[in-house]
């Protein structure tokens, strides 16, 4: 059996929940309710109206406050609502004499906890006194939960944007060190020497150029960019003497030439990647002609993947304004000629149109990618370099 003592401890309030502050005007209720509260535990102190009570909250921090609605001047329910705006922690029980449905309700908005009518019995006191603590307490909790929350979001957030930032830097370093692996890969086994090793960059921003212009989305138009550079990989099982010949190529040497593109489809065609897959498309199709007549296929017209009618735009025109062992470089108004007049025969005329409406974003292109040897104007062009 337990001791009154022990009793009294299992039913005294948590300490930060001990301090009331008990507002009425009359003093006999004052009396009353804070000998009742102080033998569950409690700590009160006293306040005859609102002004008196703003004294005491400005200098002393409650858990709970008991306040009359009708009091001289200010009235309890105005008096609640601004101690709750301006002491979040505090919870509060309005005392009445009247048992009035519109005085509970206008309590309540207020921010009361509850209210008890005078006179109430001592149990009441007692049970709304505990009732409001445990809910203050719990709301208290609550929202010292929900900042904590608060702080593990923008923590978690911040770590998210850290890690973001450093997969996006992964990331351009991973595709960087792809783009320069591509370039090297493509200028060694294309040009094999120093003459053309521009070409394949000029190439592979021209195609970019077109594929933005027709309507692709940038991350598709940034993989043709990549994909581009292999198209002629293939190139790689064609003998240096047929590949840099300075002259007219005989039919059987012309046979090794065009096995280059479904060789380089072979090699780069053994991967899953994206990349390659694209990089393999090109390369099978970027000397297919819109009529036909190209190889390895013959295919025509939309038969044709995008990809490679596009590649061979870019191929082609670049070839024309650069310098090669068998021959020079060729004017840019001639280069726009020969694709004007490709139009429907040796490429997609869509394609044509588009690159020739772009033509001072390619003529960029150009300056910033020259060959080692070019000067501006030379040739009647500042594109120079090496082609399919």
């Amino acid at each position: 059996m337990s001791s009154a003592g022990e009793q009294d401890a299992q039913r005294a309030p948590a300490d930060d929940l001990a301090d009331v502050l008990v507002v009425d005007d009359d003093e006999l209720i004052r009396t009353i309710v804070g000998r009742i509260l102080t033998g569950e535990g409690y700590r009160c102190s006293y306040a005859a109206d609102a002004h008196e009570a703003r004294v005491k909250l400005a200098s002393q921090r409650f858990a709970l406050a008991f306040v009359d609605v009708m009091m001289p001047g200010e009235s309890g329910v105005e008096l609640v609502t601004s101690m709750l705006n301006e002491h979040a922690d505090l919870a509060a029980v309005m005392l009445t004499g009247v048992d009035d449905p519109e005085v509970a309700d206008l309590a309540l908005a207020g921010g009361a906890y509850g209210y008890l009518v005078k006179p109430f019995r001592p149990n009441e006191l007692r049970i709304s006194a505990a009732n409001a603590a445990r809910r203050r307490r719990l709301e208290v909790e609550n929202r010292a939960h929900l900042e904590q929350l608060e702080q593990q979001v923008e923590q978690r957030t911040a770590d998210l944007r850290e890690a973001m930032g450093r997969l996006e830097e992964a990331d351009r370093q991973v595709r960087q060190s792809v783009e320069e692996t591509v370039h090297a890969l493509a200028r060694t086994i294309e040009h094999r020497d120093e003459e053309t090793s521009a070409h394949v960059q000029r190439m592979s921003w021209y195609a970019a150029l077109i594929a933005r212009g027709m309507g692709w989305d940038e991350e598709q138009c940034e993989l043709l960019r990549l994909a581009a550079p292999m198209h002629d990989v293939g190139k790689v099982s064609v003998p240096d003497g047929i590949l840099f010949k300075p002259g007219k190529l005989s039919v059987a040497e012309f046979e090794v030439i065009k096995a280059h593109a479904e060789r380089g489809a072979e090699i780069l065609g053994k991967s899953d990647s994206a990349l390659l897959v694209l990089a393999a498309l090109v390369a099978r199709t970027h000397h297919e002609r819109w009529d036909g007549t190209g190889y390895p296929y013959g295919l025509a017209g939309e038969e044709i993947p995008q990809a490679g009618r596009i590649a061979a735009v870019s191929d082609v025109f670049d070839a024309m304004v650069s310098r090669r062992v068998y021959k020079p470089a060729l004017p840019i108004a001639q280069a726009v000629d020969a694709l004007r007049d490709g139009r429907g025969t040796q490429f997609d005329g869509e394609v044509v149109d588009v690159f020739l409406e772009s033509m001072e974003a390619a003529m960029e292109i150009s300056q910033r990618y020259p060959d080692p040897w070019s000067t501006a104007g030379s040739s009647g062009s500042s594109i120079v370099g090496a082609g399919a």
